[in-house]
């Protein structure tokens, strides 16, 4: 059963367009936060973006009487907040944490069919495996070293100036058909600094667009392509896999289109989407310039707005959980400076084809925020 549905022709006001779905079959009306998980001590980590539940345990949410209700009522956070954190969480193994993942992704209405992310090149023999020597489909190993193994067969110019730190944000799996919904890290070790992470709100990005700017970006898409994935498979002689939670995750081709804004199935808000990322190719169908000129307009937004940001200070085994519909995040690139490693093992969930609901709203208008 296909998870979004497309309509053949413009809508009256303009703001989805026959390439991009309009509606997800599986997608529930915007769930409501039911006050489950009040009972919980928590911080906002800005007003916009991010809280933290300082110290409560996942597994007593998992293992708790009405378990259900509590993951479905954080999946709804998660969406509002963009990303929660949680610190201490020693006694969270990995099948626990690969099954609140997938109950979050169930309960708040991705479709049935899907399940937890399979990363392409987990054949590949430069990954690194767990820490008890094992190696899991479902799980994205995170090392300091990792990416110079894994991504060897890209090609590299000698670095002439400093890096260009606008590259590392992304969503995660926005080179599948259908994209991760949410993200569950778990920081094993860490550096004594370094090695943070940050978030980003795409709810408040596309809300510091003029209306005018918004209603334009919202007949786009963006081809949001992987080749490393390819290039590495066939250096190493092995095939990639398939499929990779989602019957539409399948074959080598990871160059799928999706829209610029999209509506979030949980909390029914528009966000920028597929505007700008680490696997962001080109925005369709404008000139290459306009092309470069929405893309840089975008992280301009995103760096000049760092009220949009949550950041986190890594601590051994803490944890973070995000939605990537509606958040772009990037780590910092800066641990080769200190002494010790930063490792981590990162479960992703499987949502719906990324859609845009003409009727949908920004979190502004939802909430009734004014912008200033």
């Amino acid at each position: 059963m296909p998870s979004a549905t497309e309509d053949s022709n413009d809508t009256s006001n303009g703001t989805a367009y026959s390439s991009i779905p309009t509606s997800c079959p599986s997608c529930p009306t915007p769930l409501r936060y039911s006050g489950s998980l009040d009972h919980l001590r928590y911080f906002e980590i800005t007003p916009i973006i991010g809280r933290e539940y300082p110290d409560v345990k996942v597994t007593d949410i998992l293992n708790a009487p009405n378990a259900e209700e509590q993951i479905r009522d954080l999946a709804v956070i998660i969406s509002e907040r963009g990303v929660v954190f949680f610190r201490d969480q020693n006694d969270l193994d990995m099948a626990d944490q690969k099954k609140f993942c997938d109950l979050l992704g169930k309960l708040s209405g991705r479709p049935e069919e899907n399940g937890l992310h399979v990363h392409p090149i987990y054949r590949d023999t430069g990954n690194l495996t767990l820490s008890d020597g094992t190696t899991d489909e479902n799980i994205y190993v995170i090392n300091s070293e990792a990416q110079k193994k894994i991504y060897k067969t890209m090609a590299r110019r000698a670095p002439t100036e400093p890096r260009d730190l606008s590259r590392e944000w992304h969503s995660d799996s926005t080179f599948e058909n259908a994209p991760s919904d949410f993200s569950f890290l778990k920081m094993e070790e860490t550096p004594p600094h370094g090695g943070d992470t940050l978030w980003c709100s795409g709810y408040e990005v596309y809300d510091r667009m003029s209306p005018a700017f918004r209603s334009y970006l919202e007949t786009l898409t963006a081809t949001c392509a992987q080749p490393v994935f390819k290039t590495a498979a066939d250096a190493g002689g092995y095939e990639v896999m398939s499929p990779r939670g989602s019957p539409l995750n399948v074959g080598d081709e990871f160059a799928p289109s999706h829209p610029v804004v999209r509506t979030n199935r949980i909390t029914g808000w528009k966000a920028i989407f597929a505007g700008v990322g680490l696997h962001v190719t080109k925005i369709n169908d404008v000139y290459s310039y306009e092309d470069q000129m929405i893309r840089e307009y975008v992280m301009r937004l995103i760096t000049r707005n760092h009220d949009c940001i949550a950041r986190m200070k890594w601590t051994k085994n803490a944890a973070a959980i995000w939605n990537n519909s509606c958040v772009w995040h990037a780590a910092t690139p800066d641990t080769h400076l200190v002494n010790g490693n930063r490792t981590g093992v990162r479960a992703s969930s499987i949502g719906e084809v990324p859609y845009l609901d003409p009727d949908s709203k920004s979190r502004r208008e939802a909430l009734d925020i004014p912008i200033i």
